[in-house]
């Protein structure tokens, strides 16, 4: 699963996909409508790629949970976030058995929930093995079409002559 440049902001519902940088922050694309915004670097954001979840022995980071969901869920959306919080953390525990219940909190298993089912209907929810190897497959197949670039015959410096100043007079 790709969940490279997708941020989540405080305050804003969703998730976004980073699409470029302004002097003083971000320009985001909303995954669920699809709106471009210019996010302000005082916005607290947070990219998906940098969140792990708490267990009892280490952090296990989010996109290894949302891995976990897919195959659980074989690709097709989660159970809704709106459940109860007992359900959710059924769930959660189906998903990963030693998540530290003192730690991660039942709005912290919504928006996990919230965003695998996000990145499903946006089709980013995709085996990642087979990404990598057709990204490979590609890679191959451009340098066996791409001829050798031939070397520029190098350029002819410019000589430029140097002019005495002449002293000033008094």
């Amino acid at each position: 699963m790709n969940i490279d440049g997708i941020i989540a902001v405080s305050g804003k519902p969703g998730l976004y996909k980073v699409i470029g940088q302004t002097k003083n922050g971000v320009i985001v694309t909303s995954l669920s409508d699809g709106k471009k915004m210019a996010m302000s670097s005082t916005s607290q954001m947070s990219a998906l790629q940098d969140i792990a979840i708490y267990t009892y022995t280490e952090e296990i980071p989010l996109v290894d949970v949302l891995e976990k969901i897919r195959i659980k869920e074989e690709g097709k959306a989660a159970i809704g976030h709106k459940s109860s919080a007992a359900v959710l953390s059924d769930y959660f525990r189906e998903v990963l058995e030693d998540y530290d219940e003192d730690r991660v909190y039942s709005s912290d298993i919504k928006k996990v929930i919230s965003w695998y089912n996000t990145l499903q209907r946006e089709g980013l929810a995709v085996e990642s093995v087979e990404e990598e190897a057709q990204v490979e497959e590609v890679k191959e197949k451009t340098e066996e079409k791409k001829p050798k670039a031939k070397s520029k015959a190098t350029t002819k410096s410019k000589t430029t002559s140097k002019t005495k100043a002449k002293p000033k007079k008094k």
